[in-house]
């Protein structure tokens, strides 16, 4: 009697499943920290003031009153002020972000709610999946 044959599979076939697999679920990654946070602040103070005080999304150009959104990188160890504290300018930017910092793909942006306390950015999180359109208030 002839035994059946056995077909062993290639170990480079399952690294490369896996490998696949694991790409394709990126976006179901326990990471959910955005890449940017925006405080609503004051350019003219450089002051942090409440979020629903920026009702829309203008961009701060140097000129102008009113409240603006400030974008901060959240894997930088910045520190947020808490409301009427001072801010950094150079911890981020008045201009809406359009790529991951580092390059390469669209970026994911929380607008609005953190800690009014102020505290570290890193310690925030998206709470669910793709880009953040709007923050919790003002957007």
């Amino acid at each position: 009697m002839t035994e059946p044959r056995r077909r062993m599979r290639s170990a480079g076939i399952t690294l490369g499943l896996t490998a696949l697999v694991a790409a394709s679920l990126t976006g179901c990654s326990s990471d959910d920290q955005p890449d940017y946070a925006a405080i609503c602040v004051d350019p003219q103070t450089q002051e942090r003031t409440d979020d629903a005080n920026c009702k829309d999304n203008r961009e701060y150009h140097g000129s102008g009153a009113g409240f603006f959104w400030f974008y901060m990188a959240t894997r930088g160890g910045g520190l947020v002020p808490p409301i009427g504290g001072r801010f950094n300018t150079a911890q981020g930017t008045y201009t809406t972000p359009t790529t991951r910092p580092g390059g390469g793909g669209s970026p994911t942006i929380k607008r609005g709610g953190l800690d009014t306390k102020g505290g570290d950015i890193g310690k925030i999180t998206r709470g669910g999946f793709g880009k953040a359109g709007k923050g919790g208030s003002g957007g």
